[in-house]
């Protein structure tokens, strides 16, 4: 229900920005009889709720409309769809491993000055836009450094020549989550610490780390986990402002450009591909939390 009222917003937010398909899949001088046989010939003459309908009832079979150039959607999303995917798996590695040990290293001086650092700093960090991180990541490390690629090359295959074009747009998406994520850890870190069986365990003279590891963290994975799933709307959402900085061949550069080409069908088939992802990776984190809340003393 959720994802019919975001399609049918799509679909209106596209009719109601100036210019339309037609003209967009033209040349710019093409004749006012050849713009409006252009829109006969994508159905831009029917009602807004008549192709609303119409591109909702080839969605049980997989069917994602045609582009305004004459393209499959869902073969444009399956070329760039990969892209995005090792993006924006890249970043939530990333986001995950650093965020967590920033909350394990905390946890371990709880009120010391390093522990006020860090949540400090990922305040900061979490509140920084993609845009801003990625500006400030290519002047140090692409201008003055000039250790990393500001752009990304398409290989023959359709991905970055190298691996070193993807250091930076990795970065720019999970430095913000990396803050998000490691203040989410830390206060689950510091929920669970006044649980009976931790205190219990600190009062049998186990060391701080076995503690942290074996009776504090277990227990705080489902808030983790709910954390890192929301991270991924975040990535996804992130991925389009990115892509576009790093001329990423993914589908947030696909959208932007489907936006720009007011191509209605593609701009709803990138939203239902990442809306399914999305609710993947939610029902993946639900599981984790109901397998520890099974597993919690």
């Amino acid at each position: 229900m959720l994802l019919a009222v975001l399609l049918v917003a799509v679909f209106a937010a596209m009719e109601f920005l100036p210019g339309d398909a037609a003209r967009s899949s033209l040349d710019r001088g093409a004749s006012a009889a050849a713009v409006a046989a252009r829109r006969v010939e994508l159905g831009l003459d029917q009602p807004l709720w008549n192709r609303l309908l119409r591109w909702m009832a080839g969605l049980p079979t997989g069917d994602l409309g045609v582009t305004s150039r004459g393209e499959q959607v869902a073969e444009v999303i399956g070329r760039h769809f990969p892209g995005t995917l090792l993006l924006g798996g890249l970043a939530f590695a990333v986001t995950m491993v650093a965020a967590l040990a920033l909350a394990l290293v905390a946890a371990l001086r709880p009120s010391s000055a390093l522990d006020r650092a860090i949540s400090g700093t990922s305040t900061v960090v979490a509140a920084l836009p993609e845009f801003v991180v990625a500006s400030v990541l290519v002047l140090l490390f692409a201008l003055w450094a000039d250790l990393l690629p500001a752009v990304t090359v398409t290989a023959a295959g359709g991905g970055p020549a190298s691996a070193a074009m993807l250091v930076l747009p990795v970065l720019s998406l999970a430095v913000p989550q990396i803050g998000w994520n490691a203040r989410v850890a830390r206060a689950a870190l510091a929920d669970e610490c006044t649980a009976p069986h931790v205190e219990a365990a600190v009062l049998d003279g186990l060391p701080p780390r076995r503690v942290l590891l074996r009776h504090v963290l277990p227990g705080s994975l489902p808030t983790i986990a709910a954390g890192a799933a929301t991270s991924v709307g975040m990535l996804l959402g992130g991925a389009v402002v990115v892509e576009t900085i790093f001329n990423y061949p993914g589908v947030g550069s696909v959208l932007a450009g489907a936006v720009r080409d007011r191509d209605t069908p593609l701009v709803a088939g990138v939203v239902v591909v990442t809306s399914v992802a999305i609710l993947a990776v939610l029902l993946a984190a639900d599981l984790v939390r109901g397998w520890a809340s099974v597993r919690r003393p």
